[in-house]
C-alpha cells in the first residue's frame, strides 16, 4: 500500500529528497505523497526511507491505498524497468 503524510508535518524537507520514485512533493499544507508514485521503496530499499528519516513519525500505510508486495513490485518495475 502507498504511504501517507499526516497533518502532523511540520514540512522539515527531511522525507522529500529521501524518496527514490520522487512520488514526495509539498502540497498546499503539507508534504504529500503520490499513490501512483510511491512504492513504499519496493525495489530500492528494504524499508520505506521517508518513514525512517522523519522526525515526528506522521507517515502511516494510507488504508485507501492497499496494495500487496507484488502489487508495489509491479508499479516499480512500470517505472523503472
Amino acid at each position: 500500500m502507498a504511504l501517507k503524510i499526516l497533518d502532523s508535518c511540520i514540512n522539515c524537507d527531511m522525507c522529500d529528497p529521501e524518496c527514490p520514485n520522487e512520488a514526495i512533493a509539498l502540497g498546499e499544507k503539507v508534504y504529500e505523497i503520490d499513490p501512483d508514485k510511491c512504492t513504499e521503496c519496493v525495489g530500492h530499499y528494504d524499508d520505506p526511507t521517508c518513514v525512517s528519516v522523519c522526525p515526528i513519525d506522521c507517515i502511516i500505510k494510507d488504508p485507501d491505498n492497499v496494495e500487496d508486495e507484488e502489487q508495489l513490485l509491479g508499479k516499480f518495475l512500470l517505472m523503472h524497468g
